[in-house]
């Protein structure tokens, strides 16, 4: 009896002047764990995986695929990373409601913790709608319960960027009132996260500034204020410089976490003054080559860390194009295409957010950086994606 040959690994792709062109998919490099020689805190920001089959309005509901979305983590946690959750790359403020979110928490926060495992998880004020009637006490009252939550499960804060405080707040000084009593509150110290209006346009002239310099001072002012409660900051500004000043600012012992998909190599290799830890939602689809560099990067391999990181860059500005806030439709594009779950359906129909030139353009990028686990069960899942928007490949 004879086997059956193998299925094509090359395929022919859209293109956006129109002439396709073809890529023969290359298999990648195996993801190994080797956590315990890393020298910088990585986090990597996890999706979730939607339910396809749940009987729902999918751009109103929130149904999850409970099974992948955990096994999912539980990779991330086998290579070494912690895992952030409940943040905007599990779709938080776009089709992940609070709880739903908060469901996540605590069963993610149960594994880790069975696992011995790194985790820290998003709390914010998003089941508070931004409104004229809404106050500084009630943008307090919504980040305490969320807080509160999370603290009771035994999970790290990591301090969201809220949109309803932007919409209420009138300056500077507000958000420093906010800030001063949120983080007097904690158990233990938090994550802060910038997240900056390219990531969500809701979030423009957070910190009182529409200038980010300025807005800085008034951040580095709430971190000055209650550093004992603040384990570090990641900024999502994309913009090495800006983190760069402000992680030269920042209190003995208050981490940068940097949240630059642009760039962040550089940042997490550092400089002559300091480094950038990480909390970063490329880490999502790029874990395996993420893990190599970070090895490398903790037994002074420098080439090895290049290698590793360097051709990931052009795939993760490529995923992280404007409009970025779009940036989930290629991660859990990637999920998929590596066999991390069955289908590319995403929590409110965020599938469909992305153009199938941009979804090729990732297959070509991934295939440089060698992240193609199985070559084949790629080529046979980007088919299915493809023929079903109108193309063969």
């Amino acid at each position: 009896m004879t086997s059956a040959p193998p299925r094509s690994t090359t395929l022919r792709l859209p293109t956006a002047d129109g002439v396709p062109s073809s890529v023969t998919l290359a298999a990648g490099v195996a993801a190994q764990a080797d956590g315990g020689s890393w020298n910088r805190t990585a986090y990597a920001a996890a999706h979730v995986v939607a339910d396809p089959m749940a009987d729902n309005d999918p751009w109103i509901d929130c149904a999850i695929d409970w099974d992948h979305t955990l096994a999912f983590r539980q990779h991330l946690w086998s290579l070494g990373f912690g895992v952030a959750e409940a943040m905007d790359t599990a779709q938080r403020g776009m089709g992940l409601d609070w709880p739903t979110s908060r469901e996540l928490i605590e069963r993610s926060v149960t594994d880790a913790r069975a696992g011995g495992h790194l985790i820290a998880c998003g709390a914010g004020t998003d089941h508070l709608t931004p409104g004229p009637d809404v106050t500084l006490d009630d943008v307090i009252g919504a980040y305490e319960m969320q807080c509160e939550a999370v603290e009771a499960t035994g999970g790290r804060v990591i301090l969201m960027a809220s949109r309803a405080l932007a919409a209420a707040a009138k300056g500077p000084d507000d958000y420093l009132t906010v800030y001063n009593r949120v983080l007097s509150g904690l158990a233990q110290p938090a994550i802060l996260h910038w997240l900056g209006e390219m990531f969500d346009p809701a979030l423009e002239g957070y910190w009182g500034s529409g200038d980010h310099m300025a807005a800085m001072e008034t951040c580095l002012a709430a971190i000055a204020a209650n550093a004992h409660k603040v384990d570090g900051i990641k900024i999502s500004l994309l913009s090495a410089q800006k983190e760069i000043a402000m992680r030269r600012r920042l209190p003995a012992g208050v981490k940068m976490y940097t949240g630059d998909d642009f760039n962040y190599p550089d940042l997490i290799a550092g400089d002559e003054e300091g480094y950038s830890h990480a909390l970063l939602g490329i880490f999502d689809p790029i874990a395996g080559a993420a893990a190599r560099a970070l090895s490398a990067l903790g037994r002074g391999d420098d080439a090895g860390y290049d290698s590793a990181f360097g051709p990931t860059v052009p795939l993760s500005r490529h995923i992280f194009r404007a409009p970025t806030r779009f940036y989930k439709t290629g991660v859990v594009f990637m999920a998929y295409l590596n066999g991390h779950q069955d289908h590319f359906t995403m929590v409110g129909g965020q599938e469909a957010a992305r153009s199938t030139v941009h979804l090729a353009e990732i297959i070509r990028l991934a295939n440089a950086a060698q992240l193609f686990t199985d070559p084949e069960r790629t080529a046979a899942r980007a088919h299915a994606v493809f023929s079903a928007r109108g193309w063969e490949a």
